[in-house]
């Protein structure tokens, strides 16, 4: 969808005559149903003064097609600038610009393609405007069947009008020189430069005709994208299906395919516990569905399984074209009716009513997310919400599906993949922590190496052990140490300390969005929101007091949750208006927590607990040791429970 469209000429007449950021903002209110902030009509204002210097140039026609504010299909990506027309041999070509009014940036060591800028009233990390351009370029080109078959030529730049160059560079960096190669950055000065690059493509006007085209093309991926797809996933034990998957994924590709073709809309609710595969399960169907010219996208709340994923399937290529299949949930706050033919929702127990940075956005992610498409399904293990605004539940999924009128089914995965093969552990572990009664209160038939260890020290030096295996040993930890704001990315700042062990490790670093799988992550321990999604062949578990074994029971406590833990934002203002409902949901978010974590290791899963009377009682289930005896301890109390509500301060989620 174009905002704002003209040649040239008529361009740089509303320029001329102060009527652009007016008519941008007409253009903008009758196309999106809102007026855009004043902060953006001042920057439209700005830069467009800057593109009218560029374009008053005999050299460029007066006919060539103008595009302001492009949102790219099935994303919430626009495009600030397109300049269109014919080459020398009369092939239709698009510039894409990609406009800042930045006057600095900071390098950003350790992730590629960001930089550190001025942006939104505060200095925040974010992707460098060559990548940006490029990526928008990529995108279209993977999904506008007429870009594909017309063979239109897309070359993208940015423009930071207001930057000059410093010494040593940072923008113009060998950092980004992938990104420059690929989109080249003009700064202030470089009019005459971002002439001559809109010159060396386009000899002729098309009065508009590739807008046409660009904004009218059918949305379908690419045969490159299929092909890079399929050879990635090609032959990849991790995401071979067995057992009840197989009916599973047959079931979805039969209701999407049937959506695709009737245009009728069809819901699939798959529920499962971990490691019954739900995620290889999302995967193939992406690759499958994408490769029949379905417009699909893989969803998630969190961005460490889309990350991973994202990291696995790319192999060789750049992970930007595989970024543009994987989504956050709350990505369609604006998404028109149907916009995507197949929506397959991971971790659907973490989905939230509200969407964006403030949590203000939009109604309700499941029903977005029922609207965006034709066929949607939602992977969901109810035992694995874990935060105060996860609402994900069959009821509520049922509840949308109903309103949407769409057609339902309910399916079941029971093959345990994770815990090698048995469902047993899962089982007993549920039985152990109180969450329900199961037959496995005596153990577990299962070659699975479990321990609870004496100190966090073991538990660190079995995990190194391990890990130098394959990499596939992670530490984690229950959220009851405060993220140190200074050290989020510096592993020696040490957030989670042990002072009777002499222990002491950094929470996984904010400047890394694989962590499941870098190489030096072992040296870190993840949260609940890191890890979960996710899974690795060892886990080390470190219990904090939030979970401890009192009076004959295992109790939560959330008062000694970190202070940093948006995760139970709210919960103290609940226990004053609703005591009961409030504890109920602590209990359940602490032990879903405890549970997710132990359950993330595939092979083993070695554990320390801060409370020396859980631990016992771990190892008496365990049959880990006998003749344990339990000393009476107080009754729990709440009678902190009525502070002030937590910081904002939160590196995930």
């Amino acid at each position: 969808m174009i905002v704002y469209e003209a040649t040239k000429q008529l361009f740089v007449e509303d320029v001329v005559q102060d009527k652009i950021e007016e008519n941008i903002d007409r253009k903008f209110y009758e196309k999106m149903g809102y007026h855009t902030s004043q902060s953006e009509r001042k920057a439209w204002n700005n830069s467009m003064q800057y593109m009218m210097k560029v374009l008053i140039d005999n050299n460029i026609p007066g006919n060539v097609g103008i595009a302001i504010e492009f949102k790219i299909p099935n994303t919430s990506k626009r495009v600030d600038f397109i300049i269109t027309g014919k080459d020398g041999k009369l092939k239709n070509t698009a510039i894409i610009v990609e406009l800042k009014q930045w006057t600095e940036a900071n390098i950003v060591n350790g992730k590629d393609g960001i930089v550190q800028a001025y942006t939104g009233y505060a200095l925040r990390e974010v992707a460098h405007p060559s990548y940006q351009a490029w990526s928008y370029a990529t995108t279209i080109e993977d999904y506008n069947e007429t870009v594909q078959e017309r063979q239109i030529d897309l070359h993208p730049c940015a423009y930071l009008h207001n930057y000059l160059t410093v010494t040593p560079p940072t923008l113009l960096s060998d950092n980004y020189k992938y990104y420059l190669e690929k989109a080249p950055a003009f700064i202030k000065g470089d009019v005459e430069k971002l002439r001559d690059f809109i010159n060396k493509y386009i000899k002729y006007g098309d009065d508009k005709e590739t807008l046409y085209m660009i904004e009218n093309g059918k949305i379908r991926p690419s045969k490159s994208l299929q092909d890079t797809l399929s050879s990635m996933l090609k032959g990849n034990q991790e995401f071979i299906m067995i057992d009840d998957q197989k009916l599973v994924y047959e079931t979805a590709l039969e209701m999407a395919r049937k959506s695709y073709r009737d245009g009728n809309k069809r819901s699939l609710i798959v529920k499962g516990g971990p490691g019954t595969g739900k995620s290889v399960l999302a995967i193939n169907l992406l690759v499958k569905l994408t490769n029949e010219n379905m417009v699909c996208s893989y969803v998630t709340k969190n961005a460490a399984p889309r990350n991973v994923y994202a990291t696995k399937l790319s192999g060789d290529f750049r992970k930007t074209r595989i970024n543009n299949l994987f989504k956050g949930s709350g990505s369609f706050v604006e998404s028109i009716e149907n916009e995507f033919d197949v929506l397959i929702v991971d971790e659907a127990h973490r989905l939230n009513a509200k969407s964006g940075m403030f949590q203000n956005l939009g109604e309700n992610q499941i029903k977005e997310i029922i609207k965006a498409s034709k066929f949607s399904v939602f992977f969901i293990d109810e035992s694995q919400r874990v935060t105060l605004k996860d609402i994900g539940s069959i009821e509520e999924i049922q509840k949308y599906i109903g309103q949407a009128n769409a057609e339902s089914e309910i399916m079941g995965l029971e093959s345990q993949f994770r815990c090698n093969g048995s469902d047993g552990y899962i089982a007993w572990l549920d039985d152990v922590l109180d969450i329900r009664e199961t037959a496995n209160s005596n153990g577990f038939d299962l070659d699975y190496d479990i321990k609870i260890c004496d100190t966090p020290n073991e538990v660190r030096d079995i995990i190194f052990k391990k890990n130098k295996i394959n990499n596939k040993a992670r530490l984690l930890a229950g959220y009851c140490w405060n993220w140190i704001k200074e050290g989020k990315n510096k592993s020696d700042i040490f957030d989670i300390t042990i002072p009777e062990y002499n222990f002491a490790m950094s929470w996984n670093l904010g400047n890394s969005q694989t962590w499941a799988i870098d190489s030096e992550s072992v040296n870190e321990i993840g949260c609940i929101h890191t890890a979960q999604g996710l899974e690795f062949d060892y886990v080390g578990v470190i219990i904090g007091n939030d979970l401890r074994y009192e009076n004959g029971k295992v109790i939560t406590d959330v008062t000694e949750r970190a202070k940093t833990d948006q995760s139970i934002k709210g919960i103290y203002k609940m226990f004053q208006q609703d005591f009961d409902k409030a504890e109920k949901i602590a209990d359940e978010i602490i032990k879903n927590t405890y549970r997710t974590l132990m359950t993330r290791g595939q092979k083993g899963c070695y554990i320390y607990c801060t409370d020396k009377n859980l631990s016992n009682y771990l190892k008496k289930r365990l049959n880990q040791n006998e003749g344990i005896v339990y000393p009476i301890a107080e009754e729990e109390h709440y009678s902190d429970l009525m502070v002030a509500e937590d910081s904002e301060e939160y590196r995930y989620d």
